[in-house]
C-alpha cells in the first residue's frame, strides 16, 4: 500500500498542483479545503500524513493542529506557510507539527520532508511495538490474589518518580518486578542499569558504582564510568542491596541524598538524576538490629515498600506459569511443545518450592530436554518433587490398580485413559476419537459424564 497524504488548504490551485505532483511520486492523496473537513477525513480515513496549511478561514492551521494532536497522536503533521516565522514554527513545534515549509513551495522539499516525516512515524511505531514486548516479557504472570495485589502496586509506584524497596525470597522475580516498574514509567526510554550488589567485591564496588579515573590505582589503566553515571536520567537497580558493607552503604547514602560523586580517583562533581529501585532477599529490618544495614539508608530506600510473594504463596498461578515456561523453554531449545499429565502438575502444585518461580522454570527447562516424549508424567519428576521426596511406589502405581471396587476401577482407568489421549490430541474430540477407535458421539458422552 501507498502512504496517504491529505493536503489541506484553502487554495484549490494548491490543492491540485501539489496533489498532482505527489500523486506521480506514488502518494495517495486525499484533500480538505479547511480545517473542519480535514478533521472528518481523519477521522474516516486515518491518513499516514498530513500537509496543514496555517492560513484558512474558521479553523485555522494551529488549532486544526491542536486537534489532530488530541486524537490522533501518531499522524504526523507537517505546516505550509506563506507567512512563516519563527513565533509561528515554535508554536506548531511545540504542538507536535514534524516541520514547517514555506511557500512558494519547493516539490523535492517537500518530498524529502514527507520522506523524513515517515520515517520517524515507522521508527516511532517499531519503538512502540519493542516496548509493548518488554512489558509483556517483563509482565508479572498469574490471577491469584497475592498477584493482583503485587501487580496493583506496580502500576500505582510505576508512574511516579518515587524511591522503591522490593523484598523477597530467592527467586521470586524481584528483578522482574523492578524492569516492570521501569517499563511503566516515565524514564522507560532512558536506561535501567541492574547492580548486583552481593555479586561485586568490596575492594572493586566503589570503582563500579561510581566509576575511576585512569591511573586512580593498580590496574586502572583506562577512564572507567560508573553504573550511575550510566544510569543518569533513568533508573539504576541495586539488587541484595543487604549484602553490601557498612562502608560502601555510607558512601551510597551520601550520593542518594546529593545525587552528586566523584569518581574514584577524580575530583571532577558529577551530578546524576536517577530514580533508585533497590532489592533485598534479607529482612533488613532485622539487619539493623543486628548493626549490619544503616537505618537511615533504609528509610532513604523504603519510600514505597513492595514484597513479592512466593511461589507457595501463590500455588493457584502454578499451572498458568508452567504453559508459560514450557512454551518459551520448547521455543528456546528448537523441541516440540511439552505438557504435564494432571498427576504432574498435581505434584508440582503441592511442592513447597524453596527456589520459588527460578527453580520452577529450570525444572520446566530441564524436563524439556530430557524427557523426549511430548507428555511429561509425574513418574518424569525428580524424587524431590514427591511428598517425602520419595517416588513410593503407591505414586507411581495408576490409581485404578490400587482399587478394590471393578467399577469404580473401570471408571476411573477410562477416565485417565481419555484425558490423556485428549491431550496428546490438543483436546479435539473427533481426532481423539479416531486415534482410541470410538465414536465421537460416544467420547463426548463420556467426557460429559467425568464432570
Amino acid at each position: 500500500m501507498f502512504p496517504s497524504v491529505l493536503i489541506v488548504d484553502d487554495e484549490p490551485s494548491i490543492l491540485q498542483s501539489l496533489g498532482g505532483l505527489l500523486s506521480d511520486e506514488g502518494f495517495e492523496i486525499i484533500t480538505a479545503l479547511n480545517g473542519y473537513e480535514a478533521l472528518k477525513i481523519i477521522d474516516k480515513e486515518s491518513p499516514d500524513l498530513v500537509l496543514l496549511d496555517i492560513w484558512m478561514p474558521g479553523i485555522d492551521g494551529i488549532e486544526t493542529l491542536k486537534e489532530i494532536k488530541k486524537d490522533n497522536p501518531y499522524i504526523q503533521v507537517i505546516i505550509i506557510t506563506g507567512h512563516g516565522n519563527i513565533e509561528t514554527a515554535v508554536k506548531a513545534t511545540k504542538l507536535g507539527a514534524f516541520d514547517l515549509i514555506e511557500k512558494p513551495l519547493s516539490i523535492d522539499k517537500v518530498i524529502v520532508s514527507i520522506n523524513n516525516a515517515l520515517d520517524f512515524r515507522r521508527l516511532e511505531e517499531e519503538n512502540r511495538y519493542l516496548r509493548k514486548k518488554t512489558i509483556e516479557k517483563n509482565s508479572i504472570s498469574g490471577n491469584c490474589a497475592p498477584t493482583e495485589f503485587l501487580r496493583k502496586q506496580i502500576e500505582t509506584a510505576a508512574p511516579t518518580e518515587t524511591w522503591i524497596l522490593i523484598t523477597g525470597e530467592n527467586g521470586t522475580g524481584k528483578e522482574l518486578v523492578a524492569r516492570t516498574i521501569h517499563q511503566l514509567s516515565p524514564r522507560a526510554k532512558q536506561p535501567l542499569i541492574a547492580v548486583n550488589c552481593a555479586a561485586i567485591p568490596e575492594e572493586l564496588i566503589e570503582s563500579e558504582l561510581f566509576g575511576h579515573e585512569k591511573g586512580a590505582f593498580s590496574g586502572a589503566t583506562t577512564k572507567k564510568i560508573g553504573r550511575f553515571e550510566m544510569a543518569n536520567n533513568g533508573t539504576i537497580f541495586l539488587d541484595e542491596i543487604g549484602d553490601m558493607s557498612l562502608k560502601t552503604q555510607s558512601k551510597i547514602l551520601r550520593v542518594l541524598q546529593e545525587q552528586k560523586f566523584h569518581r574514584v580517583g577524580g575530583s571532577r562533581t558529577l551530578r546524576v538524576n536517577v530514580r533508585v529501585i533497590a532489592a533485598s532477599n534479607k529482612g533488613l529490618e532485622e539487619e539493623i538490629e543486628k548493626g549490619s544495614f544503616r537505618e537511615d539508608l533504609y528509610h532513604r530506600l523504603n519510600v514505597i515498600p513492595i514484597k513479592v510473594p512466593a511461589l507457595r504463596e501463590r500455588c493457584k498461578d502454578i499451572p498458568l506459569l508452567v504453559d508459560i515456561f514450557l512454551a518459551e523453554s520448547a521455543k528456546q531449545n528448537q523441541t516440540t511443545g511439552k505438557k504435564l499429565t494432571p498427576k504432574a502438575l498435581d505434584l508440582l502444585c503441592s511442592y513447597p518450592w524453596p527456589g520459588n518461580v527460578r527453580e520452577l522454570k529450570n525444572l520446566l527447562e530441564r524436563l524439556t530436554i530430557m524427557v523426549k516424549k511430548d507428555i511429561i508424567e509425574d513418574a518424569d519428576l525428580p524424587d524431590s518433587y514427591y511428598p517425602g521426596g520419595v517416588k513410593r511406589q503407591e505414586l507411581l502405581e495408576p490409581q485404578f490398580l490400587l482399587m478394590d471396587d471393578f467399577k469404580e476401577a473401570k471408571k476411573t482407568f477410562e477416565k485417565e485413559f481419555i484425558q490423556k489421549k485428549l491431550l496428546l490430541n490438543n483436546s479435539n474430540i473427533t481426532k481423539t476419537a479416531k486415534a482410541i477407535g470410538v465414536g465421537r458421539s460416544y467420547l463426548h458422552k463420556k467426557i460429559k459424564n467425568f464432570k
